[in-house]
């Protein structure tokens, strides 16, 4: 059966009992007041010889008689009523479901883009397609990211492998190559190719999950991607200075360690050219684990910061480097704060340079 059947049978059978109910209280009342037989007496005989009218007391058989058709009649009448008024109402109730199910076999057909977007009260049927509204419009964007993504991958793992093609056909048509440089510029093209690809499963681990979560001293953290990545600060004349008390998460220690270090990196190789300054704090706020890093810099516009965390921006322009980047830095970044349930926010500095700021739930011992 249908759930608007069932709804409709439930309706007639609660009027159905409810009926029958009152009736039996009416009937159990009408009884106490009446003889168990009836009582039939004769009128008497007034002055002029005439007998007078007598009167009659209906016994208990003589009220249910009277009384069990009429009483069937009102119970079947409600049995109709039930099941016509309870077959329009479970209609009317279960109206909202049908738009919700329609939704989502056009969802189940691939239609992300259609809205239910109830009208009327707030009441449970509105929640649900509200829920189910934000649903569908998190799963959209969620697909329109992840074709964008794709995209961009291809169009970037394309880059090297056709560098090494060519190298490869010029190579081969060249008889006076020196094949030490060759191989030199053919490493580096490879090494950027597997770079790429090792940026691209980071970032597809850190959304799916896939890892096991401990107590991990963001301060520690800190301190170690600023030892790690000291060396590249000498060359480049900028000066690292981490600082903030004990700042523990929950989380892979891993993971963490590749977002602190991107956020380094990235402050570093976008820093001033003739030298700048680039500073690491840790502290606890409301409940939150706060990881900032801010560098000096080129001055940076809002619509610019805004479109940083996509994958493959590389910032206002290429690094100057051996080292070019992948474009993935702040794209892994964002992926692994929203891995572990924790919010990203990218700011310009009014003096230049960029300051971001990493919030994370605070483990609790």
């Amino acid at each position: 059966m249908s759930a608007r059947l069932k709804l409709a049978l439930s309706y007639a059978g609660f009027l159905m009992v409810a009926g029958a109910l009152l009736l039996v209280i009416v009937w159990v009342f009408l009884l106490r007041y009446a003889p168990r037989e009836a009582i039939s007496l004769r009128g008497g005989l007034d002055e002029n010889g005439m007998r007078g009218p007598g009167f009659f007391i209906p016994g208990r058989l003589d009220l249910w008689e009277a009384f069990y058709p009429k009483a069937g009649a009102a119970l079947g009448l409600l049995l109709v009523l039930g099941l016509a008024g309870g077959w329009f109402l479970a209609g009317r109730m279960l109206a909202p479901l049908n738009r919700i199910a329609a939704a989502a076999r056009l969802a189940t057909g691939g239609s992300l883009s259609h809205r239910i977007r109830m009208e009327g009260r707030n009441d449970e049927f509105r929640e649900l397609a509200d829920a189910f509204d934000a649903m569908l419009e998190r799963l959209d964007a969620h697909v329109a990211e992840q074709q964008r993504f794709a995209a961009n991958a291809s169009h970037e793992l394309r880059t090297p492998l056709a560098i090494s093609q060519t190298m490869l056909d010029v190579a081969r048509s060249d008889p006076a190559r020196r094949d030490d440089e060759l191989l030199d510029r053919l490493y580096l093209v490879n090494a950027r190719a597997i770079e790429l690809t090792e940026a691209l499963l980071l970032m597809s681990r850190s959304d799916q999950r896939t890892f096991t979560r401990e107590r991990v001293d963001l301060s520690l953290v800190a301190e170690e991607a600023a030892e790690t990545l000291l060396p590249l600060a000498e060359r480049r004349g900028a000066a690292i200075t981490v600082s903030g008390d004990v700042a523990a998460a929950d989380g892979s220690h891993a993971l963490l360690l590749q977002m602190a270090t991107n956020l380094v990196h990235n402050a570093i190789v976008h820093n001033l050219d003739d030298g700048g300054t680039v500073r690491v704090a840790t502290a606890v706020h409301s409940g939150h684990v706060v990881f900032t890093v801010e560098n000096t810099g080129p001055m940076l516009t809002p619509h610019l910061v805004s479109t940083l965390t996509e994958p493959f921006q590389r910032g206002t322009r290429r690094i100057r480097s051996d080292h070019p980047g992948v474009g993935l830095g702040l794209a892994i970044v964002k992926s692994i704060v929203g891995a572990h349930d924790g919010t990203l926010a990218l700011a310009a500095r009014p003096e230049g340079g960029l300051r971001v700021e990493v919030r994370l739930p605070l483990k609790v011992a």
